[in-house]
């Protein structure tokens, strides 16, 4: 396999980014811990660690510190590294409530989520490249840091068959069942199996679209084929294929065993100290959650919750780190932190929370005391098993520069010759008219607004009344699912709608280039919201637009303020004194509309709202596809008792066959 990372470019390296380059090559190839790339808005700080990732040419994991911006960095390195495995591993849940108890109400809350399936397939995808391969970029958020299974337990589960081999059918299904693979001969989907006479078929953990036959003669298997998961029609043959584990936390039977002994001892130890102290209540408790969790461990090798004994079925110590994605990565990979300055205190604060919420659940007989080991890494823990890193970030704190021994690589020149944009100040007093009217005047130019609020109510309520006044606006904050902020923002850049209300997710690293201008509304609330590097930060969201420009309502000159605007103007002259130089005109960035997520997005949206398809543009091939895929919904929803949702799709299905009867 060839393993070398292959940049696909019609740019080359320029301005700045020449240096930059080479001294961070200079830098990890004489072994620096840590360094720094202080990048301003749009000089192309992708571009130049994508460069460095080429000529290194070793296993990376690129951190972001929300999922939004991790989403952009995967579709600028899928668009760099076409040839190459750029994964995304970020929470899978669409919803989650924890586990939690709360005294002094005497409520437990039990943990509740909605997973989100194909990020859960992203995730399994990004484990098994970086156990396969070394041309792996991992883009992820701080989901990272949070436990999953061990990889050396992960690694003993995988199932290695091969043309050839003597392997019974028997023992491959039970294999399948320990590695927590469903068999469903009906709904054949991601993590099941379904056999066929002489034939098994599985959808392995990690695919999207193909699944995996295996033909037997007897106890050989006598073929290996990759077909189409909703078809099953053969698309290749195969010598040999991996199936991995279907959860993070699949643990081979016999580890199990081993180690519920362990839990049900710790189980006693505690059940003791409870009826010591008087509390009955809770030492009946933790015993009967106890043994009930380890009879499902025992039985089906799996039970809800099973992360909480982490501790035993990785065989660590107490108090020890969980096993993480970092665990899966070689030695000599290279860990990029994109917006280190929001990115590294995000890292010091989960550890704290975690712990809190899970001392509730152990002092009243909820979990076990070795449930705290299912937790997130502290920042201790994380800043030791980190490989070498490069901090990024148009705003380094005081950590990663002291981290860089002062040697900051600066990347202050844009190639497009873009200069940071014009900051002008108005009062607050009719602040919603004025943005308005600015919007409008956007708008016919044909860009696109960005206006940044200090709560999600006021983006909520903004956008209404933006709706209601005829303009085309979209709000996203935190509570917008993962691949929905996907969705919003490249329907934004597509001119879907022309104005984008947030408060905080539109501050690092989101790459608009039709933006031409950014309202900041009540900019003089000093805070964190408003402090000299977000301000810097929402002021360069203006940057990628040769007609870019930002309006920062105020009362009052702040501090923060004060000092954004001036290194913005700093940096503005720089710039224009290269330009005269040069002879260079600025140019606005122009780049790709291409989401490597629209499959995913137009899967889950095309039945979201229509009720009908148009067949026009589609192949009699993919039509047969559509239809088979709209079977196997409407079979879904009427297991579930969903009624309604399986006739609109026995509506639409109809509709589809006779089209087909037309065609």
């Amino acid at each position: 396999m060839d393993n070398c990372f292959k940049l696909k470019s019609a740019y080359s390296p320029a301005g700045d980014q020449i240096t930059a380059i080479s001294e961070l090559l200079d830098g990890v190839q004489n072994g620096k811990k840590s360094q720094v790339l202080l990048g301003v808005t749009g000089s192309g700080k992708t571009f130049t660690i994508a460069n460095v990732i080429q000529k290194l040419n070793r296993p990376v994991i690129m951190m972001a510190h929300n999922k939004t911006l991790a989403a952009q960095l995967y579709s600028e390195m899928k668009e760099f590294f076409p040839e190459n495995a750029v994964e995304y591993f970020v929470s899978y849940y669409d919803y989650y409530q924890p586990e939690a108890y709360l005294p002094k109400s005497d409520t437990y809350i039990e943990k509740d989520s909605a997973t989100n399936d194909d990020i859960e397939r992203l995730r399994h995808s990004a484990t098994r490249s970086l156990l396969e391969r070394r041309d792996v970029i991992v883009v992820s958020s701080v989901s990272s840091l949070y436990g999953i299974g061990s990889p050396d337990v992960y690694g003993r589960m995988i199932i290695e068959l091969s043309k050839g081999m003597t392997y019974k059918m028997e023992q491959l299904l039970m294999s399948l069942v320990k590695l927590q693979y469903e068999r469903n001969n009906v709904d054949f989907s991601r993590g099941k199996f379904r056999v066929r006479g002489d034939v098994v078929e599985i959808f392995p953990s990690y695919l999207e679209k193909t699944a995996i036959r295996i033909e037997y003669f007897g106890d050989e298997i006598d073929g290996i084929f990759e077909i189409d998961g909703l078809t099953a029609q053969k698309i290749s043959p195969l010598e040999s294929v991996r199936i991995y584990p279907n959860s993070h936390y699949a643990t081979p039977i016999e580890v199990i065993k081993s180690c519920t002994q362990k839990i049900l001892d710790e189980m006693e130890e505690v059940f003791k100290t409870f009826t010591h102290e008087g509390n009955f209540v809770a030492a009946e408790r933790i015993r009967q959650r106890t043994k009930y969790d380890v009879e499902m461990m025992t039985e089906i090798g799996h039970c809800k919750g099973i992360e909480n004994y982490s501790r035993y079925l990785t065989g660590r110590q107490a108090g020890s780190p969980p096993p993480t994605l970092f665990e899966y990565l070689p030695n000599d990979a290279l860990l990029i932190v994109d917006e280190s300055h929001v990115s590294v205190p995000q890292v010091s604060a989960m550890y704290a929370g975690d712990r809190s919420r899970k001392l509730n659940l152990v002092d009243h007989g909820f979990r076990l005391p070795s449930a705290l080991d299912n937790r997130p890494l502290t920042f201790d823990e994380w800043y030791k098993i980190k490989p070498q890193t490069i901090y990024v970030s148009a705003t380094p704190s005081e950590f990663e520069v002291k981290e860089a021994k002062g040697e900051v690589v600066s990347q202050i020149i844009r190639p497009t010759g873009l200069l940071d944009p014009v900051c002008e100040i108005r009062p607050t007093e009719n602040q919603v008219d004025d943005i308005i009217n600015e919007s409008k005047k956007i708008i016919a130019k044909s860009l696109r607004v960005i206006i940044v609020t200090l709560t999600k109510k006021m983006a909520e309520k903004l956008n209404e009344y933006l709706n209601e006044m005829g303009l085309k606006a979209m709000y996203v904050h935190s509570e917008v699912d993962t691949l929905e902020r996907i969705s919003i923002l490249h329907n934004f850049r597509k001119g879907t709608f022309n104005i984008l209300i947030g408060v905080n997710l539109l501050r690092e690293g989101i790459d608009i280039p039709e933006c031409g201008l950014v309202a900041i509304m009540d900019a003089d609330k000093e805070g964190f919201l408003r402090s000299e590097t977000s301000l810097i930060q929402l002021i360069g969201r203006a940057a990628r637009n040769s007609e870019g420009r930002v309006i920062l309502y105020a009362d009052k000159i702040t501090k923060s303020i004060d000092k954004a605007t001036k290194e913005t103007e700093r940096r503005r002259k720089i710039q224009m004194d290269h330009n005269e130089k040069h002879g260079i005109t600025p140019t606005t960035i122009v780049k790709s509309m291409a989401n490597p997520f629209n499959d995913i997005l137009t899967k889950n949206e095309v039945f979201k709202d229509e009720k009908s398809v148009d067949t026009s543009n589609i192949s009699q091939k993919d039509l047969e596809k559509l239809m088979a895929q709209i079977k196997k919904d409407m079979r879904k929803h009427a297991d579930n008792l969903e009624f309604e949702k399986a006739r609109e799709l026995r509506d639409l299905l109809l509709e589809l066959q006779q089209a087909q009867i037309k065609n």
